[in-house]
């Protein structure tokens, strides 16, 4: 019963897998031979690029609306890259040139109305605030003071309290000896 179980379920996340989504539509631009998705971008979002029919197994996408030219790579004639729309471009219909192998396609694609604030960059893009060598020492604050260990202050205090210990010994072998003997 258990293998039922598990062939079921693995038919499910294959067949749901393979569905198309309502949330992410393809646009195909005209004449191109080419689809971008989601179909209407929106100023600051990331699209996703899908050429068909070329025999190439890389090629490029140029348009004024991308941040930078798309760089696509693919098999079996099918080449897919990914770019961002540009924060500053206005809703509309925006041209691409796609270059497949030493053909040329064109087509257009709809730019929406709305804008995406892009997140966080993935890497660093200004430099990492960092010490090291000679110069790490000398980056400490007064609240960083306790890891460069006791001071002469310290020393004193445990030669004091050293001292009084081995009195207080002394003092008691001294009592214990008279008491016995």
């Amino acid at each position: 019963m258990g293998s039922v179980k598990i062939t079921l379920c693995a038919g499910l996340l294959a067949a749901a897998a393979f569905a198309p989504t309502a949330y992410a539509p393809t646009a195909y631009a005209q004449d191109g031979g080419f689809s971008v998705s989601p179909s209407s971008p929106v100023p600051g979002s990331d699209v996703s690029m899908r050429v068909s029919d070329c025999t190439e197994k890389t090629g490029t996408a140029v348009s004024a609306a991308f941040v930078a030219d798309i760089r696509l790579t693919g098999t079996d004639g099918t080449l897919v890259g990914e770019s961002r729309i540009r924060t500053t471009v206005s809703a509309g219909t925006f041209e691409v040139k796609v270059r497949c192998g030493g053909a040329d396609r064109k087509g257009t694609f709809t730019v929406g109305h709305g804008t995406v604030h892009p997140s966080a960059p993935s890497t660093p893009v200004a430099p990492v605030h960092a010490g090291g060598g000679g110069t790490a020492r000398h980056q400490l604050s007064a609240a960083d003071a306790r890891l460069d260990g006791p001071g002469t202050a310290h020393a004193v205090t445990g030669l004091v309290l050293a001292g009084a210990a081995a009195v207080a010994v002394a003092l008691r072998s001294a009592r214990r000896s008279r008491g016995t003997g």
